[in-house]
């Protein structure tokens, strides 16, 4: 498809998570027909997620893929396009913005972010079959769950300390297992999880392999011994790893403004920068933008304020 023959859109939501499913429900509802494009992991982190207690209107809970799907059919009954496609590249630089989909070039008069940040995992296949079933990557979502149990977080810095902090709420112990003999954490988180005295430390140590693949229910961890060479099993309960997440906002760089880490900087929650300036007609929202909370409701509010901010914006011109 030539950029000849497609029409510019009003707006493009980059992601089909809580964010920009939200910001696409509004949008739709303001007849602005946006095109969803859902990425490389469509639903984003919740398309992985077991059950959830925290979203609202659920008092019972609701399974991740399942609230996903309901966003997407209030989405599409209002107008919105969801189209499976990968951002390859975009240029920003001119109004109206140019996407690039592979073959396929998109034009559209204002942009909402809304791509997510993937949690880093240690890669093993036994750890990727237990998510949701005692392997997490989120303290807050699913800390409740280990409550009267024994657990391990896996990391050594600020994330990892923090995670253990606040699941020392629930569970009875808590072990950090850091690959290496130093942390990076900072000076006063790491004080804080020594002196807490539910948490121990397994220093030089390894996770080679989750245990209870077959049980669907993690019943402990292989572990490897860097220095001595041991091997051993570390009954636990739940494993939440705390190496921290990665912004998916990579096709971005030199063209907005990015934090140390490659958050997308925003002003006044969802406003896109570049050095310093907003940019007009270009949006952020959700966990692309949020490296404190990453809730779904606090991405979905995101999303709302995004939509809302872009009706604003092409009403201004003449949209």
């Amino acid at each position: 498809m030539s950029d000849t023959t497609n029409p510019v859109r009003d707006t493009v939501i980059l992601g089909s998570g809580c964010a920009g499913l939200t910001a696409a429900i509004y949008a739709a509802r303001s007849n602005l027909k946006p095109l969803v494009l859902e990425g490389h992991e469509p639903g984003g982190q919740l398309s992985i997620t077991t059950l959830v207690e925290n979203f609202p209107g659920w008092p019972e809970g609701v399974q991740g893929p399942e609230l996903i799907e309901n966003m997407k059919k209030q989405a599409t009954r209002f107008g919105a396009e969801l189209r499976m496609a990968h951002l390859s590249a975009v240029d920003l630089t001119t109004s109206p913005f140019t996407l690039t989909l592979g073959k396929d070039i998109v034009h559209t008069r204002s942009l909402i972010i809304a791509s997510g940040a993937s949690a880093r995992w240690l890669g093993l296949p036994s750890e990727q079959a237990l998510i949701g079933f005692g392997v997490s990557s989120c303290a807050t979502c699913d800390g409740f769950f280990a409550s009267g149990k024994e657990i391990a977080v896996i990391g050594g810095g600020d994330s990892a300390m923090e995670e253990a902090l606040f699941l020392t709420r629930f569970a009875t112990k808590v072990t950090i297992i850091n690959r290496s003999e130093n942390f990076r954490a900072s000076k006063i988180m790491l004080e804080r999880a020594i002196a807490h005295p539910q948490i121990e430390f397994l220093h030089n140590t390894l996770v080679e392999e989750c245990l209870g693949v077959e049980e669907k229910d993690l019943k402990g961890l292989k572990l490897f011994d860097r220095k001595s060479g041991a091997r051993w099993t570390l009954p636990v309960s739940f494993m939440f790893l705390g190496i921290g997440h990665t912004p998916n906002a990579s096709a971005f760089k030199g063209q907005i403004d990015l934090d140390t880490d490659d958050y997308i900087k925003t002003e006044d929650n969802v406003f896109v920068t570049l050095m310093g300036e907003r940019l007009p007609g270009i949006y952020a929202c959700g966990d692309v933008q949020d490296r404190r909370y990453r809730q779904a409701i606090t991405a979905a509010g995101s999303g709302c304020m995004a939509a809302l901010e872009v009706e604003k914006f092409l009403e201004e011109h003449g949209r």
